[in-house]
């Protein structure tokens, strides 16, 4: 159950008199009266001699009474609206949640008998509005501290008590969503995302895309939007506000948003913090640029992989909340930016992808976002570079989001973040479609070609030796034919088969992936870019590894392997 609360000046007549209506589009059906304060207020619906004034005339009344000067703010008003799929509730219960939601939002303690003056009116099958005068019946101002917040709790309750649909309680950190006005409005344009939508999703890719905050406004402009900066008198930057072109008031002028009004995480400061963990002005920064330059250039797809790919680990094992939750929120600006480098049809369901994992990049706990500068650099500098010439950067990204993403909802579970945790989930159903179709591709010209028998008889042999619990599922899976195209392009460029799928399984655990083989395709493809290890290196790694094994005691030996043997050397990433 939703509630949305206003307020407003004045006296309630305006307010009843639409709640009486028809409504703005004939919405309003059988308008009636199913609680108030006294519990025999006057009912102006239909067939009745009561009128709407007379109504709003005994509601204000304490108003009245109280005369000048009056309170800034009057009038209360909270709708309350049921999930689509709960089952239709009676005027009876709908009274009973009205009555415990003013109670809960100190409109009127439950046996008060001073308190503000109130009405719940029903027209619609799932909603109801209450309609109040914040004026006490004894003069004073009702105290209503955090009443949206009460409200919500009281909804929770709500909830369980009349077994509706749960929704999950919020930490505060959520972006505000349209209001009404401004959903009628895109209908009316004929629009399916409201400005407020399309003007958050344009800032994110901003901030995604920027190198510098001049970059960001420079960014802004060419996606159309109209920025408005404001200045101190000293030349400071303060704050910036955005608008869409043609978006205007009733006035005429252009209707503006704060960047903390889109989100809590877009407001200049918020920004620069970003910005500030991937400047590559600063000296150190360029300094590590400029000795990148002279070494072999890297695949920024395979970077942006390889830093998602250490994301679940991060978050499961590392113990940094801080740094977890600055890991999110780079992973988050990566899908904002997928949908720029990718077909139609992928970047429709890649948008949904990003636009629902938005919630589950923000908690209370603060990010120190320099702990995820590799992806971040990685992301800008993919977006830079031209787009490869096939599928297989993306959806080996693609692979390695889908597994940062259920870690992040795992993540946000035991930490109790409900809304976060359900957008994760919500992400991974567009991301895993935008995998499959990206997938398809790449996988099917790579099992074009086919392996000699003793080809696929040596791969069967490692798979079994290095992958026993997972070995059978992989060699029924429909990629093992392109799995064994990726092993035999890496042994063409120096791998051995068998030591390669052991690195991959020092890595990390294959236990929460769909498809093991989609995985090490993957992997084997990003690995095998890299130059292969000399002999002289793989037989020190194998000393090191029989060196500390022999001085390993029994009883250690007795347990479970860690995840990364001592002594293996974890290949740079």
């Amino acid at each position: 159950m939703i509630p949305k609360i206003t307020t407003g000046k004045g006296g309630t007549r305006r307010l009843i008199a639409y709640l009486y209506g028809p409504g703005k589009h004939n919405e309003h059906t059988d308008q009636h009266m199913i609680a108030s304060w006294n519990g025999f207020a006057p009912d102006p619906r239909a067939g009745s001699h009561h009128t709407i004034a007379e109504l709003a005339r005994q509601l204000d009344q304490p108003l009245a009474l109280r005369g000048d000067p009056a309170p800034a703010t009057t009038v209360w008003h909270c709708s309350l609206r049921a999930a689509p799929q709960d089952r239709t509730l009676t005027d009876e219960e709908w009274a009973d949640i009205a009555r415990r939601v003013v109670a809960a939002t100190g409109i009127a303690p439950e046996g008060d008998l001073e308190a503000c003056r109130w009405v719940a009116i029903r027209h619609a099958d799932d909603h109801i509005h209450i309609a109040a005068t914040l004026v006490r019946q004894d003069g004073r101002i009702a105290r209503r501290t955090y009443d949206y917040k009460q409200a919500q709790a009281a909804c929770r309750q709500i909830e369980t008590d009349y077994g509706l649909r749960r929704l999950n309680p919020g930490d505060g950190t959520a972006a505000k969503r349209p209001t009404s006005k401004e959903h009628f409005k895109a209908h009316r344009q004929g629009q399916t995302r409201t400005s407020r939508e399309v003007l958050r999703t344009r800032v994110r890719q901003a901030v995604t895309a920027a190198a510098s905050e001049a970059e960001f406004f420079a960014v802004l402009d060419r996606m159309g939007v109209i920025v408005t900066i404001r200045v101190a008198p000293s030349g400071d930057l303060l704050g910036y506000t955005v608008a869409l072109p043609g978006d205007v008031n009733a006035k005429g002028q252009p209707v503006t948003f704060a960047g903390s009004t889109l989100a809590p995480d877009l407001s200049l400061p918020r920004i620069r913090e970003r910005l500030a963990a991937t400047d590559t002005t600063a000296p150190a920064a360029a300094a590590a640029a400029a000795a990148a330059a002279k070494r072999r250039r890297p695949n920024p797809w395979h970077q942006a992989t390889a830093a998602t790919d250490r994301i679940p680990h991060l978050l499961t094992h590392d113990g940094d909340d801080a740094a977890a939750q600055a890991h999110l929120a780079a992973l988050g600006e990566a899908l904002d930016a997928l949908p720029a480098l990718t077909p139609p049809t992928i970047a429709t369901e890649l948008q949904h992808a990003a636009t629902a994992f938005e919630r589950a990049t923000r908690s209370r706990i603060r990010a120190q976002h320099h702990q995820a500068r590799a992806l971040r650099t990685a992301v800008k500098t993919i977006l830079r570079t031209p787009a490869p010439a096939d599928d297989s950067a993306l959806a080996m990204f693609l692979d390695a989001a889908l597994l940062a993403v259920i870690a992040a909802r795992h993540w946000h579970h035991i930490r109790h973040h409900r809304q976060q945790e359900a957008a994760a989930r919500q992400a991974l159903t567009h991301l895993h479609t935008a995998y499959t179709h990206t997938a398809a591709a790449p996988l099917s010209a790579l099992a074009q070609h086919q392996q000699p028998q003793d080809a696929t008889r040596r791969y069967t042999h490692h798979l079994r030796q290095t992958l026993p619990e997972y070995a059978e599922q992989i060699l029924t899976d429909p990629a093992w034919p392109a799995l064994q195209a990726a092993l035999a392009l890496a042994e063409n460029t120096g791998h051995t088969p068998g030591e390669l799928l052991n690195r991959i399984v020092r890595l990390r655990s294959l236990d929460d992936v769909r498809s093991p083989a989609h995985v090490l395709i993957w992997r084997i493809q990003r690995l095998a870019d890299r130059p292969a290890p000399s002999a002289r290196a793989l037989a020190a790694q194998a000393r090191s590894i029989h060196n500390r094994s022999s001085t390993t005691p029994a009883t250690a030996l007795a347990q479970p392997a860690p995840q990364s043997p001592p002594g293996a050397r974890r290949p740079a990433r």
